[in-house]
């Protein structure tokens, strides 16, 4: 079982910062994708972002500039650092990871912009 917990949400006032973190039980290096999704109130899940185990990137159009996806597998664990924050970001944000056919969810960490 592989079991990812989230964190570094919380409430900011836009144009602000965050950086959310997502740690992985299982040796990263191992695991093939590992990306970042949210979910507003209303609105089905969307990607932001995904990293490869070699590192190459994947964002959403709408977020290229704004959002950072990083990962250490030295760590186990995926970063997502979010810049000029906007109201319209607030949303759970979820992290995954593919590995060996499976996909695996964290329990999601809420992330408020206030205007």
């Amino acid at each position: 079982q592989v079991q990812l917990v989230e964190s570094g949400g919380g409430l900011v006032q836009a144009g602000g910062s965050l950086r959310l973190s997502c740690v992985v039980s299982r040796n990263t290096f191992s695991v093939n994708v590992m990306g970042w999704y949210r979910q507003a109130p209303g609105k089905q899940r969307e990607l932001v972002a995904d990293i490869s185990r070699g590192g190459r990137t994947n964002y959403a159009d709408s977020l290229k500039g704004r959002f950072t996806i990083s990962r250490d597998n030295a760590k186990n664990a995926v970063y997502l650092q979010m810049n000029s924050l906007k109201p319209e970001d607030t949303a759970v944000y979820y992290c995954n990871a593919y590995s060996g056919g499976v996909i695996y969810w964290g329990q999601g960490t809420q992330v408020t912009v206030s205007s």
